[in-house]
């Protein structure tokens, strides 16, 4: 009898691990996009540091990041738990914000050219007071994770929204985890990137010097290209992310999408183009939202007098 209720309990277990490991397959495909975000943005909010603080503050925020998740995902499995139809509003909001943002970012790229070069140059005075200004990065880059793993988190759960409790537990707290050390693993590597090529021209000798040298070139040419590669990305991805919810959960917009592909589908009998049209429907949609509530807070700001 014992012998039976303990391959039972191992069974039950063996079976929960197994929809946790589909869950979080699930969850990690639909909060792709996010995650690039997420990278590229905490990428750039530590670049700017002293170089031998890089990683400290990269740790920092590491730490900060699992605080937020561990305020974060209990609040959301509590909602699950207590009013399960409140999850797909917050998709919706966390949707439209990341489209807002999406939308600012582009007006803030193709406006506020200037920007980065006046930073560049106050840092440069002697006057600014450099722990402050660590600090102050930690606290933006953490702000901005706590926006981005609410949403990750939301994303997440509701792809296991019918799952069970212990399930939805033990697949939220191993995401949180999962993506928080990869995320910041790859930001660490990034911004250690012209660090590791540096080196590597520094110490171009003997046999292979040339293959250092030639090695160290390539990786501090490549660091300034892929923040800006991930930049772009992301944006894209906050469109796409973002209007993908919005479509998916307005039966008109739905209908119109799956409409677009299953004509082009016909039309040109599979291939990448019918399934690009309805990735491109998400990303449309969603700058036209982004674009709107842009509107609507400049002239509340105005409204205001900010």
């Amino acid at each position: 009898m014992a012998a039976g209720s303990l391959l039972a309990l191992l069974d039950d277990i063996a079976s929960v691990l197994d929809d946790v490991a589909l869950m979080s397959k699930v969850a990690a495909k639909k909060t792709s996009g996010v995650l690039g975000d997420d990278l590229a943005l905490n990428a750039q909010q530590v670049s700017g540091v002293r170089a031998e603080r890089e990683l400290p503050v990269v740790w920092a925020v590491t730490k900060g990041s699992l605080l937020n998740k561990l305020i974060l995902v209990p609040a959301a499995l509590i909602i699950s738990a207590f009013l399960p139809e409140a999850i797909v509003w917050l998709l919706m909001i966390g949707g439209a914000y990341l489209c807002f943002e999406g939308v600012e970012k582009v007006i803030h790229k193709l406006f506020h050219k200037g920007d980065k070069k006046e930073l560049l140059q106050a840092l440069a005075e002697p006057s600014i007071d450099m722990v402050e200004f660590e600090k102050d990065k930690i606290k933006g880059a953490i702000r901005t994770d706590f926006i981005l793993s609410a949403e990750i988190i939301v994303i997440s759960l509701g792809t296991m929204a019918s799952a069970a409790l212990p399930t939805q537990v033990i697949a939220l707290s191993a995401l949180a985890l999962l993506f928080t050390f990869g995320v910041y693993g790859l930001v660490a590597a990034i911004v250690k990137l012209d660090d590791a090529g540096l080196w590597l021209v520094n110490h171009a000798n003997g046999g292979m010097a040339a293959i250092k040298r030639l090695l160290g070139r390539f990786l501090l040419g490549l660091a300034p290209r892929l923040m800006k590669w991930l930049a772009f990305i992301g944006t894209v991805a906050m469109f796409m992310v973002g209007g993908g919810i919005i479509v998916h959960h307005i039966p008109e917009l739905a209908s119109y999408s799956h409409d677009v592909v299953y004509n082009a589908d016909n039309l040109l009998g599979g291939g990448i183009v019918p399934p690009a049209l309805g990735i491109g429907i998400d990303i449309a949609c969603g700058f036209a939202v982004g674009l709107a509530l842009v509107v609507m807070h400049t002239i509340y700001a105005k409204i205001r007098g900010h």
